[in-house]
């Protein structure tokens, strides 16, 4: 397996018949400006209309450039990735995975800080040569030909993409949502090959062997007896439910309408990109026009809304199985990184860091009181000293 250069070029043909489609949407009535029933349109229209006089994906494709990118088959897979080599006296490798509704341009900011720290104010002997893929069906990680692509089988090819693509005897990993699961199955499995792993999220890899997988955890708010938790519950599943039970259970139903109304993507994407940071109901205080909209860009131009949630299908029915009986089941140095989204109190962290050290060879943890779910775009500065302070000390 060998990794060929790869340069991001999107025809004129696609962007002009994006364009087009914009233009033609066919607005469902709506009755309110707020985001009681999703999605408002008076804020839709004005991303749409900014879409479509004023964004220029030609900016946002040439900045993808200016890194390495490559491309490279694993076990019939197609996988884009970004590798840029650290500058400093020691750099360790590092491979990190973004989730959904993600793309590996999510992680843009934290790439040039890691691989060249000096140019950013920080220590050369903090480098680390930066690895940053599109996950299996995402984005330039396309098109995906099989079924059975998940997340404990993503960690099998990100294996393979480090030490036999890249050839390094050893690596580090990182993670959030998706990624954090990937990353916790490298650490699970591969224990022997990681230098250390550092999470955004700590998810058991147990997430989805419920007996109803598309209720994430399988407790109904009914079974706690706490009324405060139980209340938290409820209010987290009315945010975070619904894209799992249809990304479940009705995967490829669901994408013919998003394959088909540029819109109809942005809006699904959209709703989670506000409900899942901090960002106090204001999208923007957390993303740019520009870079909702490349988000959006790199699901639609590359067809791949279908088997990015296809992802969910195949981790509840293809389950994960432990590769060994030892304990912590995560036996790799473990760093963790306790955002506002995930625990809201620094005494929650505390009680989140010791049930994490259950599972996790928890070697490092932090709170933030501030970040959501796209920590990495939220905050980028966060993330970068936590992954240089889980590391420092493993070199």
């Amino acid at each position: 397996m060998k990794a060929q250069p790869f340069k991001i070029e999107i025809s004129d043909t696609q962007l002009d018949d994006l364009k087009q489609r914009l233009k033609l949407t066919n607005w469902p009535d709506d009755l309110t400006d707020d985001w009681w029933y999703g999605v408002p349109a008076s804020y839709l229209k004005e991303l749409v209309d900014y879409w479509i006089n004023s964004y220029d994906w030609k900016i946002h494709e040439q900045q993808m450039n200016t890194f390495n990118n490559y491309l490279v088959e694993i076990e019939g897979n197609p996988i884009h990735f970004i590798h840029e080599r650290g500058k400093g006296p020691n750099p360790i490798p590092l491979i990190l995975s973004h989730g959904w509704p993600w793309t590996f341009w999510d992680l843009n900011e934290v790439i040039g800080p890691l691989s060249d720290p000096a140019s950013y104010g920080g220590n050369p002997e903090d480098a680390f040569d930066v690895v940053v893929p599109s996950l299996p069906g995402f984005a330039f990680s396309s098109p995906m030909q099989e079924k059975g692509m998940n997340f404990w089988r993503t960690a099998d090819i990100w294996e393979q993409l480090m030490t036999e693509v890249l050839g390094y005897k050893k690596f580090g990993a990182q993670g959030g949502d998706w990624g954090a699961l990937v990353t916790t199955q490298l650490g699970h499995k591969y224990a022997d090959s990681l230098i250390g792993i550092h999470l955004t999220n700590a998810i058991p890899l147990t997430l989805f062997h419920g007996e109803r997988p598309w209720i994430l955890g399988d407790k109904a708010p009914w079974d706690i007896a706490d009324e405060t938790q139980r209340k938290k519950v409820i209010a987290q599943a009315k945010t975070r439910q619904g894209h799992v039970v249809a990304h479940i259970l009705d995967p490829q139903t669901l994408s013919y309408a998003m394959h088909d109304s540029p819109v109809g993507l942005c809006a699904w994407i959209l709703e989670r990109r506000r409900n899942w940071s901090d960002c106090d109901g204001d999208v923007e205080k957390k993303f740019s026009k520009d870079h909702l909209i490349t988000t959006m860009m790199l699901y639609w131009l590359t067809n791949t809304f279908v088997t990015s949630v296809r992802y969910y299908a195949e981790a509840a029915w293809n389950r994960w199985s432990p590769s060994h009986n030892q304990t912590p089941i995560v036996q790799a140095p473990t760093g963790i990184s306790f955002f506002k989204d995930s625990v809201e109190t620094a005494q929650a962290a505390e009680q989140a860091r010791s049930a994490a050290a259950e599972s996790f060879n928890l070697h490092y943890s932090n709170f933030w009181p501030s970040g959501g779910h796209f920590s990495p775009k939220e905050e980028p500065q966060a993330v970068i000293e936590d992954i240089r302070a889980t590391f420092r000390e493993l070199r």
